[in-house]
């Protein structure tokens, strides 16, 4: 997957690359699935929520730039797969899960591969946990319509970046926002953001 998927994809970034042929992605998927564990696609989950494929989950932690000793916020834990990947990459990683049957099943994978440093909440992801911010970089793994949560932005450290898929006028871009400033990354296809109770 490294070598075929993710170097010729432009993820350049060595300990995103080895943190990525570190994580057992067939774990993080249904034993339906598990023979399309490595494939360049994303995939089923339960709640009809996906996993990513691999070069967007590599891509995403690739632009959050992590020498280590941060601490990240994730939006959407969905499978736990990013949440593993992230794990390797900083100190401590918070994520937030709407779905509790999600958040459940993540926490006993994560268990199962001895992670430690991965705390689930779960809950509003548009909301961020204040408590524990600010973060060293955020990422969401769901589409904001029109742009990043306010709540989100407000919790970031100052020069810190938010990694966030937003819908403008049904076009679908990645972009990275740090101080203020929008990167558009790529076209990308990712499950709405849900914000609020409902």
């Amino acid at each position: 997957m490294v070598e075929r998927q993710l170097r010729p994809k432009g993820i350049s970034d060595e300990r995103v690359l080895q943190a990525m042929g570190e994580v057992p992605r067939e774990l993080f998927v249904a034993e339906s699935e598990r023979a399309r564990a490595y494939d360049d696609c994303a995939l089923p989950i339960a709640e009809g929520q996906t996993i990513s494929q691999p070069w967007i989950v590599a891509g995403m932690a690739a632009l959050l730039e992590l020498e280590g000793p941060e601490r990240i916020l994730e939006v959407g834990t969905g499978s736990g797969y990013s949440a593993a990947v992230l794990s390797r990459l900083c100190s401590h990683v918070v994520t937030i899960e709407r779905h509790e049957s999600l958040a459940l099943i993540a926490e006993e994978t994560l268990k199962g591969l001895g992670v430690r440093n991965v705390e689930i909440r779960t809950g509003d992801g548009s909301a961020g946990v204040p408590d524990r911010a600010p973060f060293d970089g955020i990422v969401v793994t769901a589409a904001a319509e029109g742009g990043a949560p306010p709540a989100l932005i407000g919790q970031l450290a100052p020069g810190a970046p938010l990694i966030c898929p937003i819908e403008r006028r049904s076009h679908e871009r990645l972009v990275r926002l740090r101080d203020g400033v929008e990167q558009t990354i790529a076209p990308v296809r990712f499950v709405p953001l849900v914000e609020g109770d409902g």
